[in-house]
């Protein structure tokens, strides 16, 4: 797992290269059955641009609206934003997957680079310490996320049929 911060102290960057074609991890990021077998428990989503979802975390959770949808390179929404309000930036977090075909393994199989950001925490009106803890939180919980779905990933590469870990996601940190 590496971590790059764009900005120090604040910067939620992870990647993580899996041994999978990158329309399988597309199809493990993007499909509500197989999302909940490695990030949320419950999960509500049509992956189009502007579709409004849910994702839940246990007694946790909230609204989701898709952003961006390029099959199979790249895929985003926004969370975490006031609930009677529409996610613009400024009072939401942005979330993007994106998905770069890496070649060939030392098996010969397919590879993916995946790289989830998440910003939008800096341009919030909170204290600089808060900005900091949730950055830290959610830093870490994208490196353990991401572990999980590579092994929901390999679990599915291994002919052991639809991924799945058996544990409910939470939400990061």
């Amino acid at each position: 797992m590496v971590a790059d911060n764009k900005r120090p102290g604040l910067g939620i960057e992870r990647e993580i290269l899996i041994e999978a074609p990158a329309e399988v991890v597309w199809r493990t990021i993007t499909e509500p059955d197989q999302i909940t077998q490695w990030f949320a428990d419950r999960v509500d989503l049509v992956v189009e641009p502007g579709a409004h979802g849910y994702m839940g975390f246990g007694d946790q959770g909230g609204p989701v609206v898709v952003e961006a949808v390029e099959p199979p390179r790249r895929f985003s929404f926004r969370w975490n934003h006031p609930r009677d309000e529409e996610p613009v930036v400024g009072n939401s977090m942005l979330v993007e997957f994106t998905l770069t075909p890496e070649g060939l393994g030392p098996d010969g199989g397919e590879r993916t680079r995946l790289r989830v950001t998440e910003s939008g925490h800096e341009l919030r009106d909170w204290p600089e310490a808060e900005k900091r803890r949730y950055a830290d939180e959610h830093l870490h919980g994208w490196g353990e996320f991401l572990d999980r779905l590579a092994g929901v990933v390999a679990q599915y590469q291994s002919g052991m049929g639809q991924p799945g870990i058996g544990q409910p996601g939470r939400q990061p940190g």
